[in-house]
């Protein structure tokens, strides 16, 4: 069964003949072809597939079709500006908080997430705000490192 949907993907509209079943994140990458977001385990325990939608961060892979109709999402291609990488971006790089790059950018959509209501987040809140994110790479020091230095950047 096809849906129609609308959807506000980084700033441009869209409407979509999908699936029902496909999810926001097939929709991303398979008809909008926006790979930032990663399909990891499919079951919303990793925050590879992290993106906002109406300012909440959520799980691409758990979102159907049918409730991204009418949504604003941001995805990590939105972030940035064309001519100059997002304050948080740039806080990643220069603290090393980028190992392999398969969760950076759900951890840099759930720095964003919550800088966006709290710019000088405690280690604690910086920790809390990434812990539905998992990485293999490294031990997250870094990468809370670079979201409490964001204030910095802006």
């Amino acid at each position: 069964m096809k849906l129609s949907i609308q959807m506000t993907v980084n700033g441009k509209e869209y409407r979509l003949s999908v699936d029902a079943h496909k999810t926001l994140l097939d929709i991303l990458r398979e008809d909008l072809d926006l790979t930032g977001a990663k399909r990891g385990c499919d079951s919303g325990d990793c925050g590879a597939c992290s993106v906002i939608m109406n300012g909440k961060l959520v799980n691409a892979c758990l979102v159907l079709a049918g409730e991204a109709d009418r949504s604003n999402v941001l995805s990590i291609e939105g972030l940035n500006n064309d001519t100059k990488l997002h304050p948080i971006q740039q806080a990643f790089i220069d603290h090393g908080a980028i190992q392999c790059g398969f969760c950076t950018p759900g951890m840099i959509l759930a720095a964003k997430a919550l800088l966006d209501v709290n710019l000088e987040p405690t280690d604690e809140e910086a920790r809390l705000a990434i812990s539905g994110n998992l990485c293999r790479c490294t031990g997250y020091s870094k990468i809370i490192e670079a979201i409490r230095s964001v204030k910095d950047y802006m």
